[in-house]
């Protein structure tokens, strides 16, 4: 099993001309044209290589990239899919304690998921980003969340208490399924990203809580294939989450005041 936290531009499928997208699960309509198609094809790029990408890179701390845990660029209908995900924007997040927009949604995920430092709001990388996601929301009707940030598509907890999660069956369970693409120490082989260690999410990540990261199991691992049980998902998340891995600190992952947003309009904008 890969706990892959995504493989790349050879899991993307997008399905240009497609009719609208009517649910979580269908493609949305063809990109489109001019400057608004080129920074919605920058995000894809960006939500494939966050890690490497010039644009992206220095606001990552870790191998991560934002396919390793939104499978397919995204567009997986169960793994932390994009697809309508923009239609629950704005909206509440209780643990900031205030209503966020989609793109302070994807910049607290460079902090968190990627340990690195959020990028300017407003800024390029920014922007393209929350307009490939929301390409993939096209054709949906809003449905502003009150509760929290999650989309229609949103991963459904496990119906187990957490108090049944055995990391010793997930030692076992990690041996057999999943060290041959993450290694032994979980520090990933080759495409294969870490699972634990300083280079993989910091404790301040969705999937550092156990129960998240088991439901995100259930449904995307193995690779192309999921078919642990709940209990067998939750026993590996465990064992996944119980090696060490960065703190997080928010002030650590915070830019200078100057640097939270930007005005980024064209310079030669009629407007300017």
């Amino acid at each position: 099993m890969r706990i892959t936290f995504g493989l790349g531009a050879a899991a993307l499928v997008l399905v240009l001309g497609a009719a609208g997208a009517d649910g979580p699960g269908e493609t949305p309509r063809e990109i489109p044209p001019g400057p608004l198609g080129d920074v919605i094809r920058l995000g894809e790029t960006l939500v494939q290589e966050t890690a490497t990408h010039p644009m992206t890179k220095p606001y990552v701390g870790n191998a991560l990239n934002c396919t390793s845990c939104h499978l397919a660029n995204g567009t997986d209908p169960e793994a932390g899919t994009f697809l309508g995900t923009a239609t629950a924007y704005p909206a509440y997040s209780p643990r900031e304690g205030r209503v966020l927009t989609l793109e302070d949604r994807i910049l607290n995920c460079f902090m968190r998921s990627c340990h690195g430092v959020r990028p300017p709001l407003g800024s390029e990388p920014s922007v393209a980003i929350a307009a490939y996601i929301t390409w993939l929301s096209a054709g949906q009707p809003l449905r502003m969340n009150p509760k929290r940030p999650a989309g229609p598509g949103a991963i459904r907890p496990l119906g187990l208490a957490a108090e049944s999660a055995d990391a010793e069956r997930g030692k076992a369970l990690y041996a057999e399924n999943c060290a041959d693409c993450h290694a032994d120490d979980g520090r990933g082989r080759k495409e294969n990203p870490p699972v634990w260690g300083d280079r993989s999410y910091n404790q301040g990540a969705g999937l550092a809580n156990t129960p998240q990261l088991a439901a995100w199991l259930k449904v995307a691992m193995p690779l192309d294939d999921p078919h642990l049980t709940e209990q067998e998902a939750l026993d590996v998340a465990a064992y996944v989450n119980s090696h060490d891995r960065p703190a997080f600190r928010l002030e650590d992952h915070l830019p200078p005041d100057d640097k939270l947003g930007e005005y980024n309009a064209a310079a030669d904008a009629p407007g300017r």
